[in-house]
């Protein structure tokens, strides 16, 4: 290759990354534009007199939903795999537990997509618990929670009280990273959900900071992240009821810096709540 292609080249895979394509699907494209077209119906099928398999035009799947056997896969209904994740993560007695399960978990397809699972990162004995809303692509690399530049920036909030992460746990709604950082859908959340639920109660810490909207609106059932920040709810992990209050996310705060005056009244809060 030349050197001006080779240098095209790593042009259009420096926009790939800007633009969220950064997460590799498949080994090979698929080029569905070559798809064989469908076999062509008989007349009597056309005009309705021929009803037969033999009759009938042929449909075309594309080849990236066959399987070896040449069935189409069931499509997953989300009710299952919400009571299949509620009845696997009630059988966790440990967090040890519940991240083995997690692993072999199949319920959730950005499992498919993600590099590695993210349970979390800290101290899961610690008083003061975080949660997020899913992995980005540095907490996918490194399989750990909040690890990138919002993670830095929580990491330097936490020690402006007093706090690092030896003193806190962290983990996130959904445990694999969405493709390109894209929201979790609603399916994708309630699928996570039982999960999240019984990370919390399993660490039972005294207090819970939902981080972001996706998060306090999963977890506290409230919406509006500007209105509800730094106000304290009860959060019923099961077996008792702890304190627990939205802030901002890092992220925004990185791209609204005036807004962490906001977050500082936040982090005073937490630290007058743990004494």
């Amino acid at each position: 290759m030349s050197p001006d292609r080779a240098k095209s080249a790593r042009e259009v895979l420096a926009f790939y990354v800007e633009a969220g394509v950064d997460a590799a699907i498949g080994e090979t494209a698929n080029d569905y534009l070559s798809a064989p077209a469908p076999a062509a119906a008989p007349p009597d099928a056309l005009s309705g007199g021929g009803d037969t398999p033999a009759a009938r035009p042929a449909l075309v799947m594309p080849r990236n939903l066959e399987t070896k056997g040449g069935a189409t896969p069931p499509p997953a209904i989300p009710e299952a795999a919400v009571m299949a994740a509620r009845e696997a993560a009630r059988s966790a007695a440990s967090l040890d537990e519940l991240r083995d399960i997690l692993d072999r978990f199949d319920g959730c397809a950005l499992k498919a997509t993600a590099s590695r699972l993210v349970f979390a990162d800290g101290n899961p004995q610690a008083r003061l618990m975080f949660v997020g809303e899913a992995p980005g692509r540095e907490e996918d690399i490194e399989g750990l929670a909040f690890v990138g530049r919002s993670g830095k920036l929580l990491d330097q909030m936490l020690k402006a009280i007093g706090l690092d992460r030896t003193q806190a746990y962290i983990a996130n709604i959904v445990p694999w990273r969405p493709p390109g950082n894209r929201t979790p859908t609603p399916v994708e959340t309630q699928i996570c959900l039982p999960f999240i639920q019984r990370q919390i109660e399993l660490a039972n810490p005294d207090i819970l900071i939902c981080i972001g909207q996706p998060s306090t609106a999963a977890l506290l059932r409230v919406q509006g992240i500007m209105k509800n920040r730094g106000r304290w709810f009860p959060y019923d992990t099961g077996t008792r009821e702890i304190r627990a209050m939205p802030m901002l996310h890092p992220a925004y705060l990185l791209r609204t810096p005036i807004a962490k005056r906001l977050a500082w009244r936040d982090f005073l809060a937490i630290k007058k709540a743990l004494g």
